[in-house]
């Protein structure tokens, strides 16, 4: 598995966390880097999950509203936690990281979404995300 798989992993960690939890994504990050600090090996996984994840506090407004506009009648709070969470992911890697192919960003939250979520997640986020690259 790729750093930035793990990494991508780590990312959704902390957005599932803080969102069951009901507190902000900040708070989650803060948890998570203090975990990270004891675990050096681990540092570049620990370093793309930290921009994936700083990037959608910054941009968090426009990435929900990315999603919503795209997801076909689907309201964030009825999409299934561990949905919005890739969502999020891939939507900030396609509008605001260039270092990360559309297809890959795609492609690994599809995947994550078939592991981590219901039977119809994977070919949801597909259609979400592949949606919001077409409108950029």
């Amino acid at each position: 598995m790729s750093a930035r798989t793990k990494a991508r992993k780590r990312a959704l960690d902390i957005l599932f966390s803080a969102d069951v939890r009901g507190e902000e994504v900040s708070v989650s990050l803060a948890a998570a880097a203090a975990r990270a600090a004891s675990e050096p090996s681990r540092q570049a996984s620990w370093l793309y999950a930290r921009d994936i994840v700083d990037g959608i506090i910054d941009h968090g407004d426009e990435i929900d509203e990315q999603i919503t506009t795209h997801s076909r009648d689907w309201k964030l709070e009825r999409m299934p936690a561990v949905d919005r969470a890739l969502l999020r992911i891939g939507t900030w890697e396609i509008l605001f990281n260039d270092e990360v192919p559309t297809a890959v960003a795609i492609d690994e939250a599809v995947e994550l979404a078939k592991e981590l979520s219901t039977e119809d997640s994977g070919a949801f986020v597909h259609g979400v995300l592949a949606r919001i690259d077409r409108a950029r």
